[in-house]
């Protein structure tokens, strides 16, 4: 199974900004068959990077689409204009939960959407500080993980990453801290074996688990040796090119 790292770029850098960017992060970064490199620029972007990226070092994500292929849904873009420019698409962020109040339906919709037009859906899934202190963290995720993938069928299983985001640990939280490797080990292997338990073991065991909470470069060699990490989710650390790129080096390292 490749190793994935996938860079979240949220709601920054303008058009030309985000072109730059790119170009950095291609000069910068070297072609891996074993790691897949991901960046999620702003919808504005998505065209115009999608004839700028080097497919062969990195591939491009939208953040967010809706699930209707086409309508009256003015302001919205679907899953189907997306196809063609992206590779992936991050579904069911905690900010879009949380912020924009995408519910469970909207999220389930979304990944069917996405696999119904050739995109990789990521999944992300997480619980909040609360509900972690009351000891939600397993029904919580179990709902979330299941919930995601109801619509999706029994051959398209294995199409989906899942990527564990604690809401507590994110770095734009008030009250994030960071997670142990210990913490998130616990959670990879309880999402595992929920898998296995729904699926057929061929393919539960393709669906790559990726975490993202305060990811940085310090502390991206000790998530990606926890056993079932096959990734990273990155936020603020993908907007800074030395910080990706040493991410990106560091998975590879593991991986060697």
């Amino acid at each position: 199974m490749k190793s994935y790292i996938v860079g979240n770029w949220k709601m920054n850098f303008a058009v030309s900004e985000s072109s730059i960017y790119l170009h950095k992060l291609l000069q910068r970064t070297r072609q891996y068959r074993d790691i897949e490199v991901v960046v999620a620029p702003s919808l504005t972007a998505l065209q115009p990077l999608s004839l700028q990226i080097d497919r062969k070092k990195m591939r491009l994500a939208a953040q967010n689409a809706n699930p209707h292929d086409f309508g009256a849904y003015t302001g919205e873009v679907s899953f189907t204009q997306l196809r063609g420019i992206v590779d992936y698409c991050i579904i069911g962020h905690s900010e879009r939960r949380q912020l924009f109040h995408q519910s469970d339906k909207d999220i389930r919709a979304s990944v069917a959407a996405a696999l119904r037009n050739n995109i990789t859906p990521i999944l992300c899934i997480g619980e909040t500080e609360t509900e972690r202190t009351f000891g939600e963290t397993y029904d919580v995720l179990r709902d979330q993980l299941l919930g995601g993938l109801s619509e999706v069928s029994t051959e398209d299983i294995a199409k989906v990453i899942v990527a564990y985001e604690p809401v507590w640990a994110i770095s734009t939280t008030t009250d994030a801290h960071i997670a142990s490797p210990d913490e998130i080990a616990d959670v990879m292997q309880f999402l595992r074996r929920t898998l296995l338990d729904t699926y057929d073991k061929s393919s539960a065991e393709q669906i790559p688990l990726l975490y993202g909470g305060s990811v940085n470069p310090s502390n991206a060699g000790a998530y990606l040796t926890v056993p079932e990490v096959n990734g990273l989710l990155i936020g603020g650390a993908s907007l800074i090119a030395d910080q990706f790129v040493k991410i990106i080096e560091t998975a590879k390292k593991v991986r060697d």
